[in-house]
């Protein structure tokens, strides 16, 4: 019998493993199924509006046991890779139709977040919905929506739409509402053996009886992924093969069978 979230009976640490942005390249694609497959990750998200979601779409409905959210997306941050709106919200892009890189001032993209903007909510709400809809039409077993670098916090009335559009679509799952802890790495973690210790770390650091979130974006370091970069973050493919390769770690996987954890996703959050 699952014991409820919170419940002062629980005794096992509970840890959702959530690897975020699949679709924006293949080679994080095959890592966050890998990651999955042969490893720790327990809840995938996947951004529509993404180049290679079609190869999503096929990896998730091949994996039905995989728990699913939608990553709702309205920025293209990376400089050799774009996407546009599936709607005509001309609020929300640049010129050239992207996406804005930024959802909030960044001094190395001066007048180029979604916030310096003139963004209008009724867009934002009919992109949101065409997001939802054909991810929700391609992977029928999706149980939640996440937002994609934070977005949803941009102003209350998103925070309140998002929210409506959520339980209007059934998805509406929220770890905040089951006292589920965010948690990170405890120490550095630019290196892969940084990534080792810090991780480890996190992991011993659970308390019995608690709930517990771990975000990260797993990729392969391969040429796709070296061109994928921005200003502030060019070490893209290393920093994510890193998070893979701990993700798959044997040793990771034995240290959380010694701690006796219980790695969970979104559905047995609702279950």
């Amino acid at each position: 019998m699952l014991i409820p979230v919170g419940s002062i009976c629980a005794q096992s640490p509970r840890l959702i493993i959530r690897g975020d942005d699949m679709g924006y390249t293949h080679s994080a694609n095959e890592a966050l199924l890998e990651s999955y497959k042969e490893g720790i990750m327990t809840t995938v998200e996947v951004m529509p509006i993404t180049p290679w979601f079609p190869e999503v779409v096929k990896m998730c409905n091949a994996n039905p046991d995989l728990d699913v959210g939608i990553h709702l997306s309205l920025t293209s941050e990376w400089t050799n890779l774009k996407w546009r709106p599936l709607t005509c919200s001309s609020s929300l892009t640049d010129n050239d139709g992207y996406f804005f890189p930024m959802i909030w001032p960044n001094q190395n993209y001066e007048g180029q977040a979604l916030t310096e903007n003139d963004w209008k909510l009724e867009e934002i709400e009919a992109e949101i919905r065409a997001q939802i809809e054909l991810a929700i039409k391609k992977i029928p077993h999706i149980s939640h929506v996440t937002s994609h670098m934070g977005w949803t916090a941009m102003d209350p009335r998103v925070t309140e739409l998002v929210e409506e559009l959520s339980r209007e679509y059934g998805i509406d799952i929220d770890p905040n509402k089951w006292n589920v802890q965010r948690v990170r790495y405890e120490g550095e973690k630019k290196t892969e053996k940084e990534k080792f210790k810090s991780f480890s770390q996190m992991l011993k650091g659970l308390q019995k009886g608690k709930t517990y979130l771990f975000v990260d974006h797993p990729a392969y370091n391969t040429p796709e992924q070296q061109a994928v970069n921005h200003i502030g973050y060019e070490d893209v493919a290393v920093d994510r093969d890193g998070v893979a390769r701990i993700w798959t770690d044997p040793e990771i996987k034995e240290l959380v069978q010694l701690l006796d954890i219980d790695l969970i996703n979104y559905k047995d959050l609702r279950d």
